[in-house]
Parts: C-alpha cells; structure tokens; sequence
C-alpha cells in the first residue's frame, strides 16, 4: 500500500470510494457518470438542468453541496415543497427517492452519489 499523497485535479477526475474505503479515480466523461458498488464523488460545474427528467438512487442517500451558484432540487415525494440552495448549502437525496436538480444560477456542486445502482427517466 502506497503511503504518498496524490494530487488529483477535481475538475477533470471523479473520486471512487470503495466498499473496502480504498479511493481511486476516473477521468469525467460526458453524460451520466459510471456507477461504482460503493461511492462516487465528484465536483461539477452545472450551467443547464440535467439532460433527464429525474433520477434515483436505490442503494443510498446522495449527498448535494452547492459551492457556488443557485440550484433548485426538487423530489417527488414533495413536488410542491422544492428545495432551492445556494453557496455553503447542501442536501441529503434518501434512498429511493427520485429527485430533479435545476439550474437557477450556474453552480459548482459536489456530490456523494452510492451506487451501483440507480435509473434515471427521459425527458
């Protein structure tokens, strides 16, 4: 196991955290990200909503830290009760809760998505 720290640009490489908590990277490809059994994390820059109409993630909560900017972030659960967030805000998405992010404002946003399942709906 190596000891040294490794420098990782987080605009171009998401973070997988593991089942056994190892951390590796991959390199940020268009379109939705690899689903990994255990965590992704990754730090976007989010300028138009998402290409889908919702998603879900069944094996977890996903955790959403706007940075900077102004998202709206809506569940069905409660679609008349939609969160908006801006900088230093963040959100707990539980289990099985299909959810839709929203652009009110360009955002950085971090995320801790589970996996390695989830769906999403076509718009």
């Amino acid at each position: 196991m190596s000891k040294k720290i490794t420098s990782v640009d987080a605009s171009r490489f998401s973070f997988n955290i593991h089942r056994d908590l190892s951390v590796s990277t991959r390199a940020r490809m268009p379109g939705a990200p690899e689903r990994i059994d255990g965590l992704t994390v990754g730090f976007l820059t989010i300028t138009h909503d998402a290409p889908h109409g919702g998603e879900i993630h069944p094996d977890g909560d996903e955790i959403l830290i706007v940075i900077s900017g102004r998202l709206r972030v809506t569940g069905e659960s409660e679609p008349d009760a939609p969160l908006e967030l801006g900088p230093g805000d963040a959100c707990i998405v539980h289990k099985g809760e299909w959810h839709r992010v929203s652009v009110l404002e360009p955002a950085q946003l971090l995320h801790i998505t589970p996996g390695p399942n989830g769906d999403h709906r076509p718009l």
